[in-house]
């Protein structure tokens, strides 16, 4: 396991992988690094570090990195609906819940969102309260809005 840290528009990001997988995209003061993963610029992480930065630039929409967030079935589930959130959009959590055939589970969908340890790559951001709402965001709602523009500027 090894970790990057660099800067970006939000702030600094701390990138984790562990057996050739991403699986911890870090803001800033949100989430602990697994203790004990030294840094080291990997290819994998130097490529992170890249792709993220073409994104911040409005370069990048889509993200070819191998990722393995670590979850519970049911945040797997939520994750991988998250993927298919085009660039640019903004879905509900309802909306999520819907597409996983769980109607109700709006709020455990928003959970699963919180506790996602990939932002920007699982772009939980994409996904809004009931009439479009900014609600929720571990890195904060100004983070969100800030990653919501830059994407709208790009579409």
């Amino acid at each position: 396991m090894y970790k990057i840290v660099f800067d970006t528009p939000i702030g600094p990001l701390t990138a984790v992988e562990e057996n050739g997988r991403l699986i911890q995209l870090c803001l800033p003061g949100v989430r602990s690094v697994p203790s004990g993963a030294p840094e080291k610029q990997t290819p994998l992480l130097l490529q992170t570090k890249k792709q993220l930065t073409q994104y911040f630039a409005g370069e990048r929409k889509v993200f070819t990195l191998p990722l393995a967030p670590h979850g519970t079935p049911f945040q797997q589930q939520v994750w991988q609906a998250l993927l298919a959130v085009p660039y640019g959009q903004t879905v509900s959590y309802g909306e999520i819940a819907r597409r996983i055939g769980r109607p109700k589970a709006g709020r455990a969908v928003g959970m699963a969102c919180n506790r996602n340890p990939l932002v920007i790559m699982v772009p939980c951001h994409r996904i809004v309260g009931k009439n479009g709402r900014l609600v929720g965001y571990a890195g904060g709602v100004d983070i969100k809005q800030k990653l919501l523009n830059l994407e709208q500027a790009g579409k």
